[in-house]
């Protein structure tokens, strides 16, 4: 039976200690090591965790029984972190005798280190830190653990003993683009995205181009609201593109509820992303892309647990897709036509067997400037490190 242990209530206790063994000794006594910063503290709290890691925290694991999972906000978010969580659950049903340790709402920060190096202390021999802004936290505990396997979610940057992966989602959000361009009536969709990161650049990009294909003259307004998840924010900018006229409205944020509510309520249409949440919008919706990274998790920790992981696929950047069930397309919305829907199955049919590729040039950027040559198909790699935004983008990326 699997035994799960969100990391949260064990460190509030460790701070409790703390307090009251600082508050019972004499002026002059040190207070205990680590009261000083909480372990998780939620995204809009001050970053407490800037005070370097101390030695005691440093203390190695206690016999690898412990798989660690961080999470950048809460599980069930209709998105990003809700999907992950759903991996965390296939892996303890896949490792019954591994115990799952879980923190939510872990800032992308120094504090993602000390939630690391807790988990390792409480017996972890594998973590996956699956925010983008974790990776560097898990470099700097990787180094103080070679013992320790790290898989982080979406990164490119390795060591060798932390490994990334991530999926090529950009394919379903292009096909969710070609939804999109089909159900807008006034052609212009909207977009609501967190940072200007290469994985959100392609994700606008690949959406704009799938409208694109079937309505050349459609646009996508974007607005970066700097944040994974602050719902008043997302509400705000749903509300600034209706009033300009914008019917289909998607995004690149962690937590997917509050947009698609909003859009809702005000009447226009939706797309998702990360999960499905079609039950949010049962007027509105369209369709989405999704992750299911149920499959991949169990397969990575069972390449660590028979020792085969060091050298092998997952312990560079490995990259899944569609064709190995990662990526999925949400289901299609009740008003969305059946001739829409079978047009987008035909054409993931040809994105699955190579015929067709959403990034085969010539594809130029919002300044006419060619950023893919015709007949050019560029790697997963390349696209990547996208730093541009396509012909039909309306808005800048912050500098």
């Amino acid at each position: 039976m699997k035994t799960r242990k969100k990391l949260l209530p064990f460190l509030s206790l460790v701070l409790i200690f703390a307090f009251v063994i600082s508050a019972c000794a004499a002026p002059a006594a040190a207070p205990a090591p680590g009261a000083e910063a909480p372990a998780a503290a939620e995204p809009t709290e001050a970053p407490a965790a800037e005070a370097s890691v101390t030695e005691a925290e440093m203390a190695p694991g206690m016999g690898g029984s412990a798989i660690g999972f961080l999470y950048v906000g809460p599980c069930d978010d209709y998105g990003y972190n809700q999907a992950a969580c759903a991996g965390a659950d296939a892996v303890g049903t896949a490792f019954p005798d591994m115990e799952i340790l879980e923190a939510e709402n872990v800032p992308e920060n120094q504090e993602a280190e000390r939630v690391m190096e807790t988990m390792i202390r409480q017996g972890a021999k594998i973590i996956f830190p699956t925010s983008y802004g974790h990776l560097d936290p898990a470099l700097e505990v990787a180094k103080r653990h070679p013992d320790v396997v790290f898989l982080h979610q979406g990164g490119q940057k390795t060591a060798e003993n932390l490994g990334t992966y991530f999926g090529t989602i950009w394919e379903t959000v292009y096909l969710s683009g070609v939804a999109a361009g089909h159900m807008s009536e006034t052609g212009k969709l909207g977009y609501i995205v967190a940072f200007p990161i290469p994985q959100v650049l392609l994700n606008i990009n690949a959406f704009t181009l799938g409208a694109r294909s079937v309505n050349p003259d459609a646009t996508t307004t974007v607005v970066f609201t700097a944040s994974w998840c602050d719902p008043g924010q997302q509400a705000e900018a749903v509300n600034s593109l209706v009033a300009q006229d914008v019917d289909v409205i998607t995004q690149h944020q962690d937590c997917t509820k509050t947009i698609i509510e909003t859009a809702e309520r005000a009447g226009v249409m939706s797309v998702g992303y990360h999960a499905d949440a079609s039950t949010l919008a049962p007027e509105g919706w369209i369709t989405g892309s999704m992750w299911d990274w149920s499959e991949l998790y169990a397969k990575i920790v069972a390449s660590v647990e028979d020792g085969t992981w060091a050298g092998g696929p997952y312990s560079g950047n490995y990259r899944t897709g569609v064709s190995e069930g990662s990526v999925k397309l949400a289901p299609f919305g009740k008003n969305v036509p059946q001739a829409v829907q079978d047009e987008i199955a035909a054409l993931q049919a040809q994105l699955l067997s190579g015929e067709f590729f959403p990034f085969e040039g010539p594809i130029v950027d919002q300044n006419g400037v060619e950023q893919i040559a015709a007949g050019v198909r560029l790697s997963v790699g390349e696209l990547e490190s996208t730093n541009y935004l396509i012909e039909g983008v309306v808005g800048t990326i912050p500098q």
